[in-house]
């Protein structure tokens, strides 16, 4: 559940503190007061595009931050698998800022990306927002709202279909690209059997190349080696007299005639043939290193040689030996696919013919589960939509056939609606009218909201084009649906602010020179003033008052009769 939002120093809101509560929450106001700023401000924080010119003083942070209550363990199981621990408190904090034209996100104080931030909210909520029942006119979406109403059995039907789709579209490939006639096949034969040649007859050693290019740099600077290495031997050595070797041997003649002579002298003259030791071994050392750097012409030459050699079968066939050796296996399956060309062609056939076969079996499968589920789906939402005065309604879905498999399976389904008597039912996206639109679209989501454990239900203006009866119904299947889930809406009607459990009047005031939007939470007398507004607009008489009274009243008995009948 959404506890709190906390919105600073956005478009016209300079600092708000909004803390929703259980069922449904309603916002009203002024055209213009800034209604759409706050659900603006909900988008933002489940990771919704954020302009850099949003924030209302550019030098200053601006801020969204939402507060989600999660008592559902399945949702803290998702939540893990996306990387986001469960806290002691069950409590989940969505922060994004502004600054210095910088957008920062943090779930819980950790920095994530805008992608995991709309994975994490498509978690916790779900809105509604103002038009989106426009997607009904697509008949694409609707296929989409089916697998997605019956995800549970739909999604692991579907996900074997599409490894199916796969299997099939790897070998389709496959075979298309193999597909030559003879004189091509015997170019590519030849081909192919000269690079293999050419990187067998290299004789190539895994490693080789890296050891050569140690040995072959030794060799290149060889000579300057050489010189330093003689004359480090020449000032360590013994051949000197002035070497550091001789002038060592002679201290330790003159420390041997007196170290008799105090027993300190003795320690000190063993360190000293300490020295002497290790000097010669070095000295040894760097002797056997010199020699061993005496290489020939031939010697060079020939690694030289051997380097080129590998260096240009990595530049045709691989950065490593590693690589190269990969290809040629590559290569080799090629050849032989070419050399027995009409067995491989006959045997891919036979593998894409069952893999058609086995996609086809997937595809019927996914249909039938899909029709299943449509069947659930559409009589719910014919009682829902009944619920919302469709008296004499039909809503099924239809579900013809393509030509051909997508990546989403064989289906072109679509909802149809018939809204009268004898009439036929024709396709939602033909012959809805924005009220109806609005309508059908609540029902779909109420029977949506069911089917998922989103706790949190946000409509933008889930009421345009709809009055009096119909605005009465709405606002009863807002109700309803707030039983079970938090609804966060904005209204313009009288009606649904009535069923309001939580009302928040949203104004626009000047402070300070500057126009400014508040959110106010309203005591009983402020919600039945503010829906005297709704219905008497500019003039609120006594008598609007009284209506307004009544209707506040009407709707908690109404709520109170729904819960009757549900216990």
């Amino acid at each position: 559940m959404l506890l709190n939002v906390h919105i600073k120093n956005l478009a016209l809101i300079d600092d708000a503190n909004v803390d929703f509560g259980d069922n449904l929450n309603i916002l009203t106001g002024e055209t213009g007061a800034g209604k759409s700023i706050i659900i603006g401000a909900l988008k933002i924080g489940m990771g919704g595009k954020l302009a850099k010119d949003l924030p209302r003083e550019p030098e200053k942070e601006a801020l969204c931050q939402l507060l989600f209550s999660i008592e559902d363990q399945q949702v803290w199981a998702q939540l893990e698998a996306l990387d986001i621990p469960k806290s002691e408190e069950n409590e989940l904090i969505i922060t994004r800022r502004i600054v210095n034209g910088r957008t920062i996100n943090t779930i819980n104080d950790e920095s994530v990306t805008a992608a995991k931030l709309k994975s994490v909210s498509a978690l916790l909520v779900d809105m509604h927002a103002q038009h989106e029942q426009q997607i009904l006119l697509k008949k694409a979406e609707h296929q989409k709202i089916l697998d997605k109403y019956g995800k549970h059995t739909i999604e692991p039907v579907k996900l074997k279909f599409q490894e199916a789709y796969r299997k099939y579209n790897e070998i389709l490939t496959e075979l298309k690209s193999i597909e030559m006639d003879e004189s091509e096949r015997a170019r590519k034969t030849e081909f192919i059997q000269y690079e293999i040649a050419e990187i067998e007859t290299a004789k190539l050693h895994i490693g080789e190349d890296e050891e050569l290019e140690k040995l072959y740099h030794k060799m290149v600077h060889s000579r300057d080696i050489m010189e330093s290495a003689s004359l480090v031997y020449g000032i360590t050595g013994y051949e000197d007299n002035r070497s550091a070797g001789n002038e060592i041997g002679r201290a330790l003649v003159s420390l041997k005639s007196i170290k008799e002579l105090d027993s300190e002298l003795s320690d000190i003259y063993s360190q000293l043939e300490t020295v002497d030791a290790m000097l010669n071994d070095f000295n040894m050392t760097l002797k056997e290193y010199t020699q061993s750097m005496e290489f020939d012409e031939a010697q060079f030459q020939e690694t030289e040689s051997r380097l080129n050699t590998i260096n240009d079968i990595k530049g045709k066939y691989g950065k490593t030996i590693e690589d190269v050796f990969s290809c040629l296996e590559k290569m080799k399956d090629e050849y032989d696919k070419l050399t027995e060309y009409d067995e491989y062609i006959a045997k891919l056939k036979s593998e894409c013919s069952l893999a058609y076969s086995a996609l086809m079996k997937c595809a019927e499968a996914l249909t039938k589960e899909r029709k299943k589920q449509a069947k659930s789906l559409c009589s719910q939402v014919r009682e829902a939509l009944k619920e919302l005065s469709f008296m004499e309604v039909s809503f099924d879905m239809i579900f013809d056939t393509f030509d051909s498999c997508t990546s989403s399976g064989m289906d072109d389904c679509y909802f149809v609606i018939s809204t009268n008597i004898g009439e036929k039912p024709r396709p939602l996206y033909d012959v809805a009218s924005g009220g109806e639109l609005s309508r059908v679209m609540l029902a779909i989501k109420s029977c949506m909201a069911g089917e998922d454990n989103i706790d949190t239900l946000i409509f933008d203006e889930i009421d345009v084009g709809i009055s009096g009866r119909a605005a009465q119904k709405v606002a009863e299947k807002l109700a309803v649906i707030a039983r079970a889930h938090q609804v966060i809406s904005i209204t313009h009607l009288p009606q649904i602010a009535a069923m309001a459990d939580n009302h928040y009047l949203i104004e626009k005031n000047a402070v300070n020179n500057k126009t400014v939007t508040n959110i106010t939470k309203l005591d009983e007398e402020g919600q039945i003033a503010e829906i005297a507004r709704l219905l008497g607009g500019a003039s609120v008489t006594d008598t609007v008052i009284n209506n307004a009274r009544e209707m506040k009243d009407m709707a908690e008995q109404t709520k109170i009769n729904h819960n009757e009948i549900i216990e």
